[in-house]
């Protein structure tokens, strides 16, 4: 993130919580030391029957940036988070506003520098990708492809493109213009989506709004599932709208995953067997042949070298443990059956819960 020195306004932060008493002090203290001048943070406790008031308490005691919300109820027609953070936008007193979840951490120097990105590109709304914890196996082996499958949904360059844009958001991360949140109707308009991140990307660019993407490069990491249950079915219910209710999309995205993931190196092994037989056989073998088995061989061993080089260097990049690109393949099977699991729950109506409220998406075309 770029530091372009630019006046900074009051940022409020809104994080909405439902029984986030383990979570949310850390989360607090990390938004609370950053290094931004003129910040405030707005925690709204949604319906929680925990403890997460009296862990921010002392915290809010101690910096009177913090304040603590109640929220008692939800309207029937709303999912709790997207009610809670209205909530939290309706008491938010800053010119920016930003939303994010009681699952993160915060580096010091991210909210100046994101600030600084919105308002040097002149963009109503920033969002970022985050990076995720290692502590569950799952988020070491299998969120690594299920990222890049996501970077293959909404590519940067198209994201951020100034025309033909594919608009995304990630909800750990939307910073607004407070003017262009109001303009967009705040939460209210997208309350019916079961993404509201996608949903508000969507609207922003229907509204010719500029907004952008920019990854946080381990400035904002995240604990998004605790189990695996929970994370498959997560990332089906994101992967569901990232393909717009499509079924059909869903099963190419997940055959072509696998057909380039686990296929083609099967068929690679294969080729360097036959080659190998080929070069070993006591049969004579013309010249060439000769040499379109050793050309077969060559590339059939330097191919998934240099495949396991370019997946080890890319998980070194997006800080996931350069050991777990050994489990790609593995790992491929894994979001492939995600993406399948989604298609045939759009086909056979099956609800999706998400926020308290039960959604019963149709499948399209689209």
């Amino acid at each position: 993130l770029r530091l372009p020195a630019i006046p900074l306004p009051l940022l409020t932060v809104v994080i909405p919580a439902h029984n986030e008493e383990l979570m949310a002090p850390n989360c607090a203290r990390s938004v609370l030391a950053s290094d931004y001048p003129a910040l405030e943070l707005i925690f709204v406790l949604d319906r929680c029957t925990d403890g997460t008031r009296a862990a921010l308490e002392p915290i809010a005691a101690a910096d009177s940036r913090l304040r603590i919300v109640e929220n008692s109820s939800c309207p029937a027609d709303w999912a709790g988070k997207c009610n809670a953070a209205r909530v939290g936008a309706d008491n938010a007193r800053g010119e920016l506003i930003l939303f994010t979840d009681a699952d993160t951490h915060f580096d010091p120097r991210l909210l100046r520098a994101s600030v600084q990105l919105l308002r040097s590109r002149a963009l109503s709304m920033l969002s970022l990708f985050s990076s995720p914890t290692h502590k569950h196996w799952f988020e070491m082996v299998v969120q690594p492809v299920t990222s890049l499958m996501l970077l293959k949904l909404f590519p940067m360059k198209r994201a951020n493109a100034a025309t033909g844009r594919r608009p995304f958001a990630n909800g750990q991360f939307m910073l607004f213009e407070r003017s262009a949140y109001q303009a967009l109707g705040g939460h209210a308009a997208v309350k019916d989506d079961l993404l509201e991140d996608l949903a508000f990307a969507r609207r922003m660019k229907r509204a010719k709004m500029e907004q952008g993407v920019a990854v946080s490069d381990g400035m904002l990491v995240v604990s998004m599932y605790d189990s695996w249950k929970a994370f498959q079915t997560g990332w089906k219910r994101i992967y569901i709208e990232s393909c717009r209710r499509n079924p059909a999309r869903m099963r190419k995205e997940a055959l072509q995953l696998l057909v380039i993931v686990v296929a083609m190196p099967v068929i690679r092994t294969a080729s360097v067997v036959l080659a190998a037989i080929a070069l070993l056989d006591s049969h004579p073998m013309d010249a060439g042949t000769r040499a379109f088995a050793v050309g077969a061989l060559a590339v059939g061993i330097a191919a998934p070298i240099i495949r396991l080089a370019t997946l080890a260097w890319i998980h070194r990049t997006a800080s996931f443990p350069v050991w777990s690109a050994l489990c790609f393949p593995g790992a491929a099977i894994a979001v492939a059956r995600i993406f399948f699991d989604g298609a045939r729950d759009l086909n056979a109506r099956t609800p999706v819960r998400w926020g308290g409220r039960e959604y019963l998406l149709e499948p399209t075309n689209l």
